[in-house]
């Protein structure tokens, strides 16, 4: 299986008071948590990220490709996924591993284990204790156009729905702190 993977850094970060993605975590920049991660599954690794933010200065100083939302998607992490699997199959890719850029404490071998539930060109996602965690998730490059056609109207649905609708397969994960994402320095 040819696994790319993307991180979702395209936020805004208005809880946090600050870009998340560029703020550093335990001596480094999350954003680099999340790409390590990918990286030890991954063939290649992007950043979603928005234009002229510390996300895409920090993903291009590491030699990182950047990839930005289409004109016209409804702004959240659906439309990055749209985006990096644009990016994926354009690189013959089977499959797309997506991370969030804020959840430092995921377990490093995270994206190995969904690509093995995932199998050939499946898709999967983690589930904890909190229920489904769609941004730590696998997708087959041909959901693009089901992804497409979920944000053709306009809006965002929830990306676990649109996960379920490509017979995403789950993986549970025990550890309750896993998923904790940063809303606050």
């Amino acid at each position: 299986q040819t696994l790319f993977g993307i991180v979702i850094a395209g936020g805004r970060s208005l809880r946090f008071d600050g870009e998340k993605a560029v703020a550093p975590f335990a001596g480094r920049p999350l954003l680099r948590w999340a790409v390590d991660r990918l990286a030890s599954a991954c063939e290649t690794v992007a950043v979603n990220a928005r234009r002229g933010t510390g996300a895409e200065a920090l993903a291009r100083e590491s030699g990182l490709s950047v990839i930005h939302d289409e004109p016209g998607d409804p702004a959240g992490p659906l439309s990055g996924i749209r985006a990096g699997l644009a990016w994926a199959a354009a690189r013959g890719a089977r499959s797309l591993a997506v991370s969030p850029c804020d959840a430092p404490l995921l377990p490093h071998d995270l994206f190995t284990r969904l690509a093995a539930v995932a199998g050939e060109e499946g898709a999967a996602l983690a589930v904890s204790a909190d229920g489904p965690q769609p941004l730590c998730s696998i997708w087959p490059v041909t959901a693009l156009p089901v992804v497409a056609a979920a944000l053709a109207a306009g809006q965002h649905p929830p990306i676990w729905r649109i996960l379920d609708s490509v017979g995403a397969r789950p993986l549970a994960v025990l550890d309750e702190d896993a998923f904790a994402n940063l809303n606050t320095r």
